[in-house]
């Protein structure tokens, strides 16, 4: 089972490399603050052509998401469902843009 840092590190640059069109659809820095052990903070701009990924948060979001490492592999693996962890205040979006995050759920699942 991969954690956090690996999915959003290696995972989510292979599938924006698979699916190009996929990060021009979000078009925006979200940053990611993944609580708990495998925890940390990322941020994804998928407003350049390449290097999506970086260590830290950078920029200025248009989206923050705030999860533990535990529920980030779970919604990655398919194990929880995102809209399920949202409501349950496990997966935290601020501001809450809808249609970025379902961009952003594509890219996930």
């Amino acid at each position: 089972m991969p954690t956090a840092k690996e999915i959003i590190e290696v995972e989510i640059p292979k599938r924006i490399q698979a699916k190009p069109d996929i990060a021009k659809e979000i078009n925006a820095v979200i940053h990611f603050n993944v609580t708990g052990n495998d925890g940390g903070q990322w941020t994804l701009d998928c407003t350049k052509a390449d290097s999506w990924v970086s260590s830290g948060n950078t920029g200025t979001p248009k989206m923050t998401i705030t999860v533990s490492g535990e529920d980030f592999v779970k919604i990655s693996s398919k194990q929880l469902n995102a809209q399920m962890a949202a409501m349950q205040g496990k997966l935290k979006f601020k501001p809450m843009d809808m249609g970025l995050a379902m961009k952003l759920g594509k890219l996930l699942s």
